[in-house]
C-alpha cells in the first residue's frame, strides 16, 4: 500500500472517469510503467475524494509481481507521477488488506477562510465565509457532532449507502487568527457523500446565528437534507488520515 499526497484541484475526483483527469487513472499509469505484469494493474483507493478534493494521506493498496523495496516504490511512482501528487511512503502489507474494506476510521480537515474577499492564493485550498462568525457557538455545537447517529440530513442526493447511520469519534473546531481561518477536523468510522462538507456549512451557519446551536439534534431526527440544504464548497476539504489496524501513517 502507498500514501498518497495529492492537490485536488485539478482532478475530477479519485475515481476514474471517462475522459477525464482523475487521481485513479494517472496514478495507474504510473504503477503499470513500473509493473512487469502481463495483465493490468489496478489501484484501490481508501475511498473516493470528489473534484477539488484533497489529500495528505489517502491510502492506496495495489498488487506488484516485482520485488521493489518500499523506498524503491516511492521513489520510481514520484519519477513519473505529476507535481499535484506524491508518494508519501510505502509499506508491504498482507494479500488480506484492502485499502477500503479493512479501513476502520478517516480524518478528515478543513479549512475555512474568514477574509471579507476571496483570496487569490487560498481559493483553490479553502472553502470561505465572509459573514461574522461567533466561534464560541460553534464551539458549544461540536459535541453534539460526536457520537453515533443517523446522518441522513447531511447526505447528498446521489448517495448509494443503504444506511446513512456513522459514528464520529472526535470532532474540533480551532481558530487560526494568524492566517485568518477557521479549521474543522473529524475522526469517525466513515462518512457519507459530503457529509463532512454539508456538516461544516451547518455548523458556519450555527456560529453566524442562522440556526439554533444545538440544532444538530433536531436534524438527527428530522433526517431531511431539506433541512440543511448548504454544501461547503469542495476547495476547503482534505483526506488527512485513513487508520487501520496495521500502522500506515507515523
Amino acid at each position: 500500500m502507498i500514501t498518497l499526497a495529492y492537490d485536488g484541484t485539478n482532478f475530477a475526483g479519485f475515481q476514474s472517469q471517462p475522459k477525464q483527469r482523475t487521481v485513479q487513472d494517472v496514478l495507474e499509469k504510473a504503477v503499470n510503467k513500473m509493473s512487469t505484469a502481463k495483465e493490468f494493474v489496478h489501484v484501490f483507493g481508501s475511498g473516493r475524494t470528489d473534484a477539488g478534493v484533497h489529500a495528505y494521506g489517502q491510502i492506496v493498496h495495489f498488487d506488484l509481481e516485482n520485488d521493489i523495496p518500499e523506498q524503491g516504490i516511492v521513489n520510481g511512482l514520484n519519477s513519473m507521477l505529476p507535481l499535484d501528487m506524491q508518494v508519501v511512503a510505502a509499506k508491504i502489507v498482507p494479500k488480506e488488506f484492502h485499502a477500503r474494506f479493512t479501513a476502520h476510521g478517516k480524518r478528515y480537515l478543513y479549512r475555512v477562510s474568514r477574509g471579507r474577499f476571496v483570496d487569490p492564493f487560498k481559493r483553490f485550498y479553502t472553502g470561505h465565509y465572509k459573514y461574522p462568525l461567533n466561534i464560541e457557538l460553534i464551539k458549544e455545537a461540536m459535541p453534539d457532532v460526536i457520537g453515533t447517529h443517523d446522518y441522513s440530513s447531511f447526505v447528498a442526493s446521489g448517495s448509494q449507502t443503504k444506511s446513512h447511520v456513522r459514528t464520529i469519534y472526535d470532532a474540533t473546531v480551532m481558530e487560526d487568527k494568524e492566517n485568518d481561518e477557521v479549521i474543522f477536523e473529524f475522526y469517525g468510522n466513515g462518512f457519507l457523500y459530503n457529509q463532512v462538507r454539508i456538516m461544516v456549512a451547518a455548523l458556519l451557519e450555527i456560529g453566524n446565528g442562522k440556526r439554533p446551536v444545538h440544532d444538530f439534534l433536531r436534524l438527527y431526527e428530522v433526517k431531511d437534507r431539506n433541512e440543511c440544504r448548504a454544501t461547503a464548497p469542495a476547495s476547503g476539504l482534505y483526506l488527512k488520515k485513513v487508520y487501520y489496524n496495521v500502522e500506515n501513517n507515523k
